[in-house]
């Protein structure tokens, strides 16, 4: 590993703030969704849901042309705060961003669906308004599909490569993630140090599918035992 463990601890940081980033957005989009009830709502979850079929590379052309220099997100930061995204730690994660939100916006979505409405119906009969609904009853019963959603967008965002390269950069020390250290060093012709990256990538993915599965068993053994005592 020429950039000792940097890449490791790039990507770590990076696919935290990510996960942290969608865990907010993905349940507030999600439960907007999930509630809204109008016309074009197939639309707007087909838009949300884009970024999860498009290939990563076409999203970092979007990325690249909204947060270039004549972008207009790249002009309004460089000309009111002199901010550069463009091949910046910055643009690693919002790379990230972009490619896990669906994962944590359609777990969430799929979990507040599964909410009885009768429920929801009987707390507002009760007087509740509605963000009492949101955090004391809608967010606990939707967990479970909310805790898969953060593990499912933590390892997207670590495996992110394509949009990464095109907005960010391979910057040893700055933007060169795992993912992006395996590409060079195998263009580089040095299999060994690409391996270890590989290693290290998979060792992680199979501790979250661990958690992932541990808390899916707890979820399921919590469900059982109070439908046996409800029995």
């Amino acid at each position: 590993m020429d950039a000792g463990l940097t890449p490791l601890w790039i990507s770590i940081r990076t696919s935290l703030l990510a996960t942290i980033i969608t865990f907010f957005l993905g349940i507030g989009t999600a439960y907007l969704v999930a509630n809204y009830k109008g016309k074009g709502r197939g639309i707007i979850d087909s838009i949300f849901t884009l970024p999860l079929v498009l290939p990563p590379t076409v999203l970092g052309f979007f990325l690249l042309l909204f947060f270039g220099k004549n972008g207009p997100a790249g002009k309004f930061l460089m000309n009111y705060f002199e901010i550069n995204i463009i091949f910046s730690w910055t643009a690693t994660v919002i790379a990230a961003v972009v490619v896990a939100f669906p994962m944590m916006y359609r777990s969430a979505r799929s979990a507040f669906e599964q909410i009885d409405d009768n429920l929801i119906s009987a707390a507002k009969t009760l007087g509740m308004s509605n963000w009492s609904i949101f955090y004391k009853i809608s967010i606990p019963l939707a967990w479970p599909g909310i805790i898969g959603g953060v593990v499912l967008a933590f390892a997207r965002a670590l495996g992110e490569f394509g949009a990464t390269l095109m907005i960010a950069g391979n910057i040893p020390g700055r933007t060169q993630t795992m993912p992006l250290a395996i590409f060079f060093q195998v263009q580089a012709m040095n299999y060994k140090g690409a391996m270890l990256w590989v290693a290290t990538i998979v060792a992680i993915s199979v501790v979250m599918i661990l958690i992932l599965n541990f808390w899916s068993d707890k979820q399921q053994d919590i469900v059982g035992k109070r439908v046996r005592g409800g029995k």
